[in-house]
């Protein structure tokens, strides 16, 4: 596995990127109300990308092997959609609906990938409790990144958490690495044993994005071709950062104005 090691000058760059990535998010957040289309979110965040960042919406046609090329700018994934919800002009959402919309952007040969949950009104207890447990998965996650740490650290504290919480983890799904290409090595999973995997070194940098069910974790693809859902039906949500190894720790790439902090509790 030939895990690529960052320049100082490509990891500023991805500061840029991850950061306007997050941007994007901080644009929309206003926007993820009830009525509003999946399709105008994406028409918003596609002008928001193009127009005024001037930055290139890494899913709009991307089509890795055996995929149709994707047809939209971002990702809108309602209540049981796992992840890859495409836009459309009649899903409108509703009082008490959680949303997770995928952001990844192109800036000067980068990519920023982030992905926030949203709740549309007011979420059901159920909803709310699955969305909080999976921010504080992804952070547990962050946090056992460090200079010789390894990726099963990774995964093994994000599918404790979930478990202890009577979750479950999506296996089919990963974080991956991220620098001029959207996906690269490694495979970052969301379960695992802590003390396998590949050792962490200074100028990694990958995605760490759970996908936790409130049931099972079973999931299927819809006919689209792209959308994966929740085989049970249940409810899932995701959070997404790209996160840098540094010499001490971790960096996380995709903060901005408007991103949640992260959890108080926990190990850091």
């Amino acid at each position: 596995m030939a895990v690529a090691v960052k320049t100082p000058d490509e990891i500023e760059r991805m500061r840029i990127a991850g950061r306007l990535a997050a941007e994007v998010l901080d644009y929309i957040t206003p926007w993820v109300v009830p009525g509003a289309s999946t399709e105008e979110l994406d028409a918003r965040c596609h002008e928001y990308m193009t127009r005024v960042h001037g930055t290139i919406p890494a899913p709009l046609n991307y089509a890795p092997p055996g995929y149709k090329p994707y047809p939209k700018s971002i990702c809108t994934s309602v209540n049981h959609v796992v992840c890859h919800g495409i836009p459309r002009p009649d899903k409108r959402l509703k009082g008490g609906d959680i949303v997770n919309i995928d952001i990844t952007v192109i800036k000067d040969g980068y990519h920023g990938d982030s992905s926030r949950m949203f709740c549309v009104g007011e979420p059901r207890i159920q909803a709310r409790r699955l969305v909080d447990v999976t921010y504080d998965c992804m952070w547990r996650g962050i946090r056992q990144v460090r200079p010789g740490g390894r990726l099963g650290d990774i995964g093994a504290a994000i599918q404790a958490h979930a478990e202890a919480h009577g979750f479950s983890v999506v296996r089919e799904f990963c974080g991956h690495g991220i620098g001029r290409k959207f996906h690269e090595e490694p495979q970052v999973l969301h379960y695992g044993k802590a003390g396998t995997g590949l050792v962490l070194e200074p100028g990694m940098t990958f995605t760490v994005e759970p996908m936790i069910n409130a049931g099972k974790a079973g999931i299927r693809e819809l006919s689209d071709g792209w959308t994966i859902v929740t085989k049970d039906h249940s409810l899932s949500a995701q959070w997404e950062h790209t996160v840098l190894v540094t010499e001490q720790s971790y960096e996380v790439l995709t903060q901005s104005a408007g991103t949640p902090p992260p959890p108080a509790d926990g190990p850091h």
